[in-house]
């Protein structure tokens, strides 16, 4: 194992083994002094030797500039696609970046913005797959919504403490936790405390009264116990940049590590989210083109409109404890057991008109609401839906390694709860509304649309042997994977049918993989793995009813599960240039589009499940990344995607849609990214660049939203020592620095935007049934924004 300094510097390799110094002109010769650091030969025929310079200055923030590509091409070695990103990159972005918009930059990544910030409010595919159907795992624990899967990525970590990003683009890992990746995997680790007693601070500001305060302690060692640790706090807020309203934002995370013996160990993670946002408000395509970005929430209260922003906030609050724990049992037999626990919770708020009298609670009628005049026929609500969902896991493997093979066997078990009882307040003339729901007087219930109670059980068990041959350069893995999921929820509304509904899901996942070293700097992968994604959203299961509507307004989706079968085959070469290229082929059955759409009449969104059948993506992606080169780390990405649909689309009603062989919804065609990095130990920069190609809202392709480009910058600058303050650095990042204004994706997908012949030779109009209109709506991409912010050590 080479050990290499926290905030050395290391250059590339040279032919013979050694490694030269990323900032010298000429190449260096092996080390002879003292001062220099060289790493203990490995005995293997060819010796490498690391050689690291301390000439640049240490970094608070954990930038040691030995990542290629400025942070965006860490060396991997699995037999799949696989990219990822580190604190060289990391630390130069926006403070308040989350998770999805920090992978922005990677192949096959298409990242929908609407924040400039990166804090929340986004969208993310990868090769055509919503982020719905990729797995997210933040140390080893799933952190989507067990039910919806939306990752919900701003209330995991501060991007301060986010120490690495994995993304594979097509396959999970065969031990994840997940059982909706089949779209591929996104990992997260935090930083890991130091073994010294230090901290930092980073405090931001920048347009539209944004600002960011962090700050983070670190015990280093106590004493004797193996055990270090950190705490941090932050503080977010800022102003929406169209619209009225804006978001604030409380976070603390805490991770405490204790060490011993031979790979031993235990960690403790905690993190808690308190989080609040006005809404943006979605556009169809002709109010876009009408209004373009006025296109909000009034800013002033009127009586009798829902939709005034105070009425439209959001809640994203969630706690979370995860404790990945390490034994080493004998020399040849290891253990691994993470039990987490998730609370997430609301309330999501919005405003709506419902009748005085002669309105609706589920199928049956009202004659007056309690404590409501009828005189107007109508009142204005602010419809509350405090969601609440506690999610509790244990997930375990066991590695076993005799001589060139190592068999691994694991088991995983989830339980979820989740409890949503939407209710109504009245909204008094200056715009704020009651503490206390609206009561239906015919029954003496609160009133609501839905009264859900939904449970969940997740059992996998997996079992998997890799076997590596001809002196390690050939690696041969096979697993499988039976998951197991048991679903059931209630709708407590009178006429909801039906009242209970279940679903049980048994799947078999076989996965294959094999890789092969060419040279020790040349592999090659190929690999066939299947995943599946239990029906997405309580919604799935369950009726939406509204007081304005005699029937339900969302009906149960398909509860078939999605099932994918990919195969991938792919090169990679490291060095000073560093390339990897893969070929992928995925075909899945009921594929299922995540459509977020408004209730019909109010400014409520809510998930809707569409299947669509089969879908076949295939493409090729490719990202090369350079190794430090007179303090410049170029970066390219890009990625070709052709995903098609496999059937006819059943629009309800015996209409059929000629649907087949259409592009997919969500898959541009083309998308790609360059990076500049530049770091000479005091000045540093980032430039990136975008290009997302146009993406079809409907199955029958006729509406799309044009292609887009966006780019950011950073500029810095960064000293050894100010006082007490260690490595202080100020940084400059403008996001959009072209102030583009676009559509950045899609919100809902209908069938057709304009009337289109059936496959039987009618003609159908739009959309029919559930909360689906004829028009797409869609997400607006964050516009101009920058951010100053000051960090160091202490």
């Amino acid at each position: 194992m080479v050990i290499v300094p926290a905030y050395g510097q290391v250059s590339a390799v040279t032919r013979n083994g050694s490694v030269n110094t990323s900032s010298a002109k000429t190449r260096a010769k092996p080390p002879t002094s003292a001062a220099q650091t060289t790493a203990a030969p490995m005995p293997a025929p060819k010796v490498e030797h690391i050689t690291v310079s301390q000439h640049i200055p240490l970094t608070a923030n954990g930038v040691t500039n030995l990542t290629p590509g400025g942070g965006l091409m860490p060396p991997q070695t699995a037999p799949r696609s696989q990219s990822g990103l580190t604190r060289d990159f990391i630390a130069k972005q926006a403070p308040t970046a989350n998770i999805a918009a920090l992978v922005a930059d990677l192949p096959g990544v298409n990242f929908s913005s609407q924040d400039p910030f990166g804090l929340t409010g986004n969208n993310m595919t990868m090769r055509g797959m919503t982020q719905a159907q990729i797995g997210y795992l933040f140390e080893g624990a799933p952190m989507a919504d067990p039910i919806n899967y939306q990752p919900y990525s701003s209330m995991m970590v501060d991007s301060e403490n986010l120490g690495s990003v994995t993304v594979s683009q097509g396959s999970p890992d065969l031990d994840a936790p997940l059982y909706n990746a089949v779209g591929g995997q996104i990992t997260a680790t935090e930083i890991n405390p130091s073994h010294k007693q230090r901290g930092f601070v980073d405090l931001a500001g920048g347009t539209h009264s944004a600002n960011k305060e962090f700050i983070r302690y670190e015990t280093g060692d106590i004493g004797n116990t193996g055990i270090r640790g950190f705490v941090s706090f932050s503080h977010t807020s800022y102003n929406n940049w169209r619209g009225p309203g804006g978001l604030f934002r409380y976070h603390i995370d805490s991770k405490f590590v204790k060490e011993w013996g031979d790979g031993n160990s235990i960690s403790a993670i905690f993190s808690f989210n308190r989080q609040q946002q006005t809404s943006w408000r979605s556009p169809t395509l002709s109010q876009w083109n009408k209004y373009g970005d006025s296109f909000n929430y009034a800013g002033s209260f009127t009586q009798g409109d829902p939709t005034f922003y105070g009425l439209q906030i959001t809640n994203m609050n969630a706690e979370t404890v995860i404790l990945p724990s390490h034994f080493t049992l004998t020399k040849n037999l290891k253990l691994h057991v993470t039990p987490y626990f998730e609370h997430q919770f609301g309330p999501s708020n919005a405003g709506e008109s419902i009748p005085t009298t002669g309105g609706y609670m589920g199928t049956q009628r009202y004659d007056s609401l309690v404590g409501i005049p009828t005189g107007n026929g109508s009142v204005l609500t602010e419809g509350v839906d405090p969601w609440d969902q506690k999610s509790g896991s244990l997930n375990m493997s066991l590695d076993w390694t005799r001589g060139h093979n190592k068999l691994s066997v694991g088991y995983w078990y989830n339980y979820t709860s989740h409890q949503e009882l939407s209710t109504f307040r009245q909204v008094y003339a200056d715009g704020s509304y009651s503490n206390s729901p609206i009561i239906d007087a015919t029954n003496g219930r609160i009133l609501t649309g839905y009264d859900l109670n939904f449970k969940q059980q997740v059992n996998t068990l997996f079992i998997a042997d890799t076997l590596n041959l001809l002196h390690d350069r050939l690696t041969l893995s096979a697993g499988f994977r039976a998951a197991m999921v048991s679903r059931t929820g209630t709708n407590n509304v009178p006429g909801a049918d039906p009242y209970y509904k279940a679903g049980n899901y048994f799947e078999p996942l076989p996965q294959f993989a094999a890789s092969f070293k060419i040279t020790p700097h040349d592999q090659i992968f190929v690999n066939g793995t299947t995943a599946f994604r239990a029906p997405a959203s309580v919604e799935a299961y369950s009726q939406i009813f509204d007081p304005n509507n005699s029937h339900a307004v969302e009906q149960p989706g398909s509860l078939k599960p999605e099932y994918s079968i990919g195969e991938e085959i792919g090169f990679r070469h490291s060095g000073f240039v560093n390339v990897a290229v893969s070929l992928f082929n995925l075909n899945m059955t009921n594929h299922q589009v995540t459509s977020m759409n408004y209730i019909p009449g109010t400014t409520q969104l809510i998930s809707e499940p569409i299947n669509i059948g089969g879908q076949t993506s295939r493409g090729i992606q490719a990202e090369i990344g350079l190794r430090r080169w007179h303090h410049i780390s170029p970066y390219f990405s890009g990625q070709y995607l052709h995903a098609t649909m496999d059937n006819n689309y059943n629009a309800g009603g015996g209409n059929y849609l000629p649907t087949a062989g259409k592009i997919a919804v969500e898959s541009p065609k083309f998308t790609g990214a360059i990076g500049l990095n530049y770091d000479d130990g005091r000045f540093f920069g980032n430039f990136a660049l975008r290009y997302v190609d146009s993406q079809y809202t409907t199955f029958m392709d006729d509406e799309k939203i044009p292609s887009y480009i966006t780019s950011d910058i950073t500029l810095g600058y960064r000293m050894k020592k100010l006082g007490p303050a260690k490595a202080p650095q100020i940084q400059l990042n403008i996001m959009n620095i072209g102030d583009n204004h676009y559509l950045s994706g899609g919100s809902s997908f209908t069938s057709n935007a304009h009337p289109v012949n059936t496959v039987a030779g009618g003609l159908y109009k739009s959309s029919t049934g559930g909360a689906s209109t004829s028009a797409p709506i869609y997400l607006v991409g964050g516009a101009f924004a920058a951010m100053v912010s000051v960090s160091a050590g202490f």
